[in-house]
């Protein structure tokens, strides 16, 4: 009997040191797909995605810039989606964090291959051409997971306060299960990294390579990116999408012209609320699991944290997800080894 799964495509920050080879270890049979990608890459005068991936060793200036990252983890995470056993899984739902919801919607067929990676290999460069701002990461749960007392408002109330000082931005980019990633400009940035508490031994985190996404600092680039990519690439999705508000796009009855306009628009410009999609997926579809793509797995903490923090299957704690998870895994990270055996064939 097939399992029901909501598939989780991942964003930003996800292909390492230890992912180098992702492509060729886990997708080599997909030389056609790879090589539409290296020849579009040429087409723009960039370094082909199977030489970033076959490169001798890993490079952070050269493997975590936008241009290249962008492409990187699309590559391989759409050659996951395409190697989950469909024998086995009934996708009920796609879903993505931050970059991801690009994935997403060639996952879910509103995107053909090629347009799909053309429209994520376009905001990645136009982000890292233009660099506006950063990102940071805070959170307010501790280390079993739990919601710390009066922890988020600090951050608000924070984050708030240094966003109305002349010269200083900073805002909310990315609700992320029990993190809030924000984005800012220089002088926001480092207020709240020297007026906040270390927590956890290494928080705040200043997220290398990554502009203010998700914020107001994006306008200038949502408007290059409306310019520059066709509006006929969008079309009706096959599987139903949630995007980064938790709002559903279901097939034969999403409008494409609302679809761009939200992906070029809101979505690029405004806060993105990973944990509420994941919450639509768990209480409006259902699933028996989360899939989430490669490459990479650090994006399983987050949809673990977001699932508990909506009381899912009566979950509270780190503690209790790791013991479902050792009876009967309800998360499996395709960019773990030991979890992506049990989900392609």
């Amino acid at each position: 009997m097939k399992q029901t799964a909501v598939v989780v495509a991942p964003g930003r920050g996800t292909y390492n040191r230890d992912e180098l080879g992702y492509l060729a270890r886990h997708h080599g049979a997909r030389g056609d797909l790879m090589a539409s990608f290296d020849d579009y890459r040429a087409a723009q005068g960039q370094e082909a995605i199977s030489a970033l991936d076959g490169a001798e060793r890993f490079s952070g200036a050269r493997h975590t810039r936008g241009d290249n990252a962008s492409g990187l983890i699309h590559a391989c995470a759409y050659a996951d989606f395409l190697s989950i056993d469909r024998d086995r899984f009934d996708i009920l739902a796609v879903t993505g964090n931050s970059m991801g919801w690009y994935i997403a919607l060639t996952c879910a067929g509103a995107l053909a291959p090629l347009d799909g990676f053309k429209l994520v290999n376009t905001m990645g460069t136009l982000m890292h051409e233009h660099m506006i701002g950063g990102q940071l990461i805070y959170p307010f749960v501790d280390e079993n997971w739990q919601v710390i007392p009066g922890a988020r408002a600090r951050v608000e109330t924070k984050m708030a306060e240094i966003d109305m000082r002349p010269g200083h931005v900073l805002g909310l980019s990315i609700d992320l299960g029990g993190m809030l990633v924000l984005a800012g400009n220089a002088q926001g940035l480092a207020a709240f990294e020297a007026e906040m508490p270390v927590v956890q031994g290494r928080f705040p985190m200043r997220l290398p390579g990554h502009a203010g996404f998700h914020s107001a600092l994006q306008v200038p680039v949502a408007a290059q990116g409306r310019a520059a990519l066709d509006a006929g690439m969008f079309g009706d999705p096959n599987l139903p999408l949630i995007d980064g508000r938790g709002a559903i796009w279901h097939p034969r009855s999403s409008d494409s012209t609302a679809l761009r306009d939200y992906t070029l628009g809101h979505q690029v410009v405004e806060p993105y609320d990973f944990t509420a999609a994941i919450r639509v997926a768990a209480r409006e579809f259902m699933p028996d699991v989360f899939i989430v793509l490669g490459p990479g797995g650090t994006l399983g903490g987050a949809v673990a944290q977001s699932l508990l923090l909506n009381d899912w299957r009566g979950l509270g704690t780190k503690s209790d997800f790791k013991a479902a998870q050792d009876a009967a895994p309800v998360l499996l990270s395709m960019g773990l080894d030991a979890q992506r055996a049990l989900v392609t064939s």
